[in-house]
Formats: structure tokens, sequence, C-alpha cells
């Protein structure tokens, strides 16, 4: 009884969060970027991406066309100070034929403008999804569903730290082993 109960009340809760973010997906992302930080997540899904479950992932609904989410996604990071993007898309996408998803070619065309001036690294599908649970297991996941129906149109943004990268760490770290 007590399992249907606390199984009842975390559906309830995730509910009530998705049905908040379908009308307000900008507010609760101001609300968690400040939160976010290095090896976070965010990431811009079609209607089919699965709702996970592991614990460090959370789910909300954006009734909003997917490009003016992603472009959001890009506006509100861009405004932020402390963490920058590593944007990952599916490999797969490119491959996606007109026939067999129409208006995929338009989609493709119109997120390659959006990310024109972006870093984007395009791996197989399968490869992110790994990454993304790995990250999962540790770290905040923040997936913004729309109603986009076109297969392999996901948007990954990985979160690095804004101010440090990766030449500055690799120094500190060089000059730490030789402080030994």
């Amino acid at each position: 009884m007590k399992i249907k109960l606390a199984a009842t009340i975390a559906l309830l809760t995730l509910l009530t969060t998705a049905a908040f973010a379908a009308d307000n997906w900008q507010e609760a992302l101001r609300k968690e970027l400040p939160l976010l930080g290095h090896r976070n997540w965010i990431v811009v899904a079609d209607s089919a991406y699965p709702l996970q479950t592991a614990p460090g992932i959370e789910t909300i609904y954006a009734e909003a066309d997917q490009l003016a989410v992603v472009k959001g996604v890009l506006a509100e990071l861009a405004r932020t100070k402390h963490v920058k993007p590593t944007i990952y898309t599916d490999a797969e996408m490119k491959f996606v034929a007109e026939e067999n998803a129409p208006g995929i070619g338009a989609y493709r065309d119109a997120l390659a403008k959006i990310l024109a001036n972006q870093p984007v690294q395009v791996l197989p599908h399968e490869q992110i999804i790994a990454k993304l649970d790995e990250a999962g297991k540790t770290f905040k996941v923040l997936i913004i569903k729309t109603p986009l129906t076109q297969p392999y149109t996901s948007v990954f943004f990985q979160l690095e730290c804004g101010y440090w990268n990766a030449a500055a760490e690799q120094k500190l770290r060089e000059e730490m082993k030789a402080a030994n």
C-alpha cells in the first residue's frame, strides 16, 4: 500500500511539473539555469523521446515549436557567465530521407542556421544517449520535450564551465604534478 501511494505521489509530482512547464518552459529553464553547472545537460527533445526515470533526470513539456525552444535555450545560455554549452546532434538526422519524414530537409536547414555560430558535435544517437545516461547517474539532466514529430531531431547541450577551460585545467594539473 505504501509503495502504491509513493508511486502515485511521484506520478502526480511529475505530471504537475510537466503541466507547469507546458505553458512556462522558459520560466522553468530560467529558474533551473542558475543551479546548473559543469557536467549538467539540457536536452530539447522531439515528441518520441522517452520519459526517463533516473533520479537525476527531469522532463518538462513545452507546447512550442522545437526550433523556437532551441533558440530560447541558446539565448538563456548566452546570458549566463557560469556555463557554456557543448552541443550535440544525432548523426542519423543527415540520412533521414524526405520521403520517410516530410519536412526533415527544411528542419535540417533551419537548425543549421540556428546553430551556425555554435560548435556542434555530430555523433550517433546511441553514443549521445550513453553520455547522457552516464551523466544522469550523478548530475542533473533537464529534458524539454516538444511536440515535434521528426526523427533524430533532439538537440543536446552538455554544460561546461563558462569561466574555465580545458587548457587552463591542463595547466593547473601540470603545475600541481610538478609541485609534488
